[in-house]
């Protein structure tokens, strides 16, 4: 494994072994001044100090985990309103006519029972109603 992009030229070559006893500041990016910080505030001296912290051990254990969670079930509701509110304005099934100079159907068939007033659905409704009453 070479992973010389990631130490200091003074450590290129060397064993796992010997990188993992060397002093912090081994890694490239992590200066001297960095190495002192982290030996005054957690008594990291070496890589492997570094690597057995248990605030770096917690971190990576928390963003290997936040890659493979699942959607909590109010995100997928709310992800699930948010789609319908999207399909309600733009419907995938809006038909294209060149001819009629059409490009959208005013209100979805199956959005019609919408809370909100969306496109005048409730003007629509009211004129279905007025429409099956005359004709009773």
């Amino acid at each position: 494994m070479n992973i010389d992009t990631v130490v200091d030229q003074d450590y290129v070559g060397k064993c796992f072994k010997d990188l993992a006893s060397a002093p912090v500041s081994a890694l490239r990016g992590l200066s001297g001044k960095d190495a002192k910080a982290l030996q005054q505030a957690f008594n990291v001296t070496t890589v492997r100090d570094l690597a057995n912290l248990n605030f770096v051990k917690w971190a990576c254990a928390i963003a290997t985990l936040a890659d493979e969670e699942q959607d909590r079930p109010e995100d997928k509701a709310k992800e699930t309103l948010l789609d319908e509110a999207v399909e309600m304005t733009f419907p995938a099934s809006d038909p294209i006519s060149v001819d009629a100079g059409i490009t959208r159907i005013e209100v979805a068939p199956e959005m019609v029972d919408a809370q909100g007033d969306h496109q005048h659905a409730g003007k629509i409704e009211e004129a279905a109603e007025k429409d099956k009453a005359a004709t009773h």
